[in-house]
């Protein structure tokens, strides 16, 4: 089958039309009081993850958020962290740093990786404002307009909204409860033109799944890539907070020092998202390339928030720290599955994870039928948020589903939204 008529893949063109495109009546002659916009804008596409934060900024009645990933604000070390501004900070923290990263957080970051079973070297690793300063890199890289990346169904969209911005067609891949599903795209590849120039890949606790690609799989999606030519962007917010189930070897440690995986971290998930520190490891021969282009964004990384995170990571409470995540964040996956179960029974079905912030809920029954993005505005207006279900799909696939973020509530907050959320469902359900 020819890939532009492939119902999997969807195109930027197919995205947006001259009507809905971000551009739409600001592109033209300045004279006329428009801009000289380049083309690229239109694949601006966003976040409807990060827009949902504004959004609900601007409600004025008590919400329970299981919108927006983020850890709950009880769990972030805040006092920690301005005791370590007193002791890390010092005048060097004040002035520009290394593209590369500052040193001190490079080894820190070697120890991780070492404790991890995917020992690696400084001269792979660079320091990123975030994940997702990562995840631009990784695209700016490897995807030109045009190319064919493939991603799991449903995906994390600030990722697949990344691609877009540079011009790829996405390839959708089904997922099941062992995360992608590596035969079947071995199958769809199979019927195209044309193989996938990237592979983007959450395998730990999937945004917005929650499944987890199993060894099984990785090691199969590693031959793929290297039978293709294909890179697979390995993008790992939540491997350090898995609370239940046994450990899957990350495709670094599967394939050590791999050209062809380009691993994408971050300290948002398990430290705090403001202060902005990530990372990416990836083949040594990349890193000037990458610190070209990050040159070209900010020159460096917050220095003053790596000097914090690498005290924080190497002055001794850093495992306690994850310990104390991880029970946590296991209290309310199961005070989330419980109410579910017990407040919407058989009306819906959910994901499972054994690690994470995410669960996947899919309505099922006389609820089928609901448009999870009908749902929202009522769901909304009666005290509760979650993303809904085509926001999570190229193609705007599972309009019967949502993404459910469990960690940042507490397990009686996590109660009072499902009972939300079941009667804005029952609301839905009543109208003409």
């Amino acid at each position: 089958m020819s890939s532009a008529t492939h119902p999997l893949i969807t195109t930027v063109k197919s995205l947006v039309d001259a009507a809905t495109a971000p551009t739409a009546g600001l592109s033209g002659a300045a004279a006329h009081g428009k801009f000289p916009l380049a083309g690229g804008p239109d694949g601006f596409v966003g976040s409807v993850i990060d827009s949902s934060t504004s959004l609900i900024a601007a409600q004025r009645h008590d919400i329970v958020r299981f919108g927006m990933g983020a850890p709950a604000a009880e769990v972030i070390p805040t006092e920690e962290l301005k005791a370590l501004a007193g002791e890390a900070l010092t005048v060097e923290s004040f002035g520009y740093g290394a593209t590369e990263g500052e040193p001190d957080l490079i080894e820190a970051i070697l120890g991780l990786a070492d404790s991890d079973g995917a020992p690696t070297s400084a001269e792979r690793i660079s320091v990123t404002a975030g994940g997702m300063q990562g995840l631009d890199l990784a695209f700016k890289l490897f995807v030109s307009p045009g190319d064919l990346v493939a991603v799991e169904s449903p995906t994390y969209t600030n990722g697949s909204a990344t691609a877009f911005a540079y011009g790829a067609d996405l390839l959708e891949i089904p997922m099941d409860q062992h995360g992608m599903d590596v035969d079947a795209f071995e199958a769809i590849v199979g019927e195209l033109d044309r193989v996938p120039k990237a592979i983007y890949v959450i395998p730990n606790f999937q945004n917005p799944s929650g499944t987890t690609l199993s060894e099984e799989r990785r090691r199969k999606l590693l031959d793929l890539a290297h039978r293709w030519g294909s890179v697979i962007i390995d993008d790992d917010p939540y491997g350090d907070l898995r609370f239940s189930g046994e450990h899957v070897p990350s495709f670094s440690a599967l394939s050590p020092q791999d050209p062809q995986v380009f691993s994408v971290r971050t300290f948002s998930k398990v430290i705090a998202p403001g202060l902005r520190v990530g990372w990416v490891d990836a083949d040594a021969r990349l890193r000037t390339l990458i610190g070209n282009a990050k040159q070209t964004m900010d020159s460096c990384t917050n220095v003053p928030a790596q000097h914090m995170v690498s005290r924080f990571v190497t002055g001794g409470g850093y495992a306690d720290h994850l310990a104390r995540l991880r029970r946590e964040y296991h209290a309310r996956k199961d005070a989330m599955v419980a109410a579910i179960g017990r407040v919407l029974g058989e009306r819906a079905r959910t994901t499972d994870p054994e690690g994470g912030f995410f669960l996947w809920l899919t309505l099922q029954g006389e609820d089928a039928g609901v448009d999870t993005e009908a749902l929202f505005e009522t769901a909304l207006a009666r005290g509760v948020a979650f993303i809904p279900g085509a926001a999570l799909s190229p193609s705007r696939q599972f309009r019967n589903a949502a993404r459910l973020c469990f960690a940042s509530s507490s397990p009686e907050r996590i109660e009072e939204g499902v009972v939300r959320l079941a009667g804005a469902l029952d609301a839905v359900g009543q109208r003409p």
